[in-house]
């Protein structure tokens, strides 16, 4: 893989979107996980919420920021191995 052009304005805005794109599935449904689950969670304070819904929540967040930690693996992977010396 070779390096990006990085000298240029135009350069660095293209590699940024390039980065953008890396894992963007997966933080999607990261941050979705985290919504659903903080909203349930937040929910079973004012309204009466069973608890198998409330124990869902909380694994919900729990996926969500695993799969967040994930994403953020995979970009950083991405990056080094983009900005990696070619041999």
């Amino acid at each position: 893989m070779a390096r990006p052009d990085l000298s240029t304005p135009e350069g660095l805005t293209a590699y940024r979107q390039e980065l953008r794109g890396v894992a963007q599935p997966v933080r999607f449904t990261a941050f979705g996980l985290v919504l659903i689950g903080a909203a349930i969670v937040v929910a079973a304070v004012w309204l009466e919420v069973p608890e198998w819904a409330i124990n869902g929540g909380y694994i919900a967040l729990g996926v969500g920021w695993i799969l967040m930690v994930a994403a953020v693996f995979l970009r950083t992977r991405y990056h080094r191995r983009r900005m990696a010396e070619p041999e």
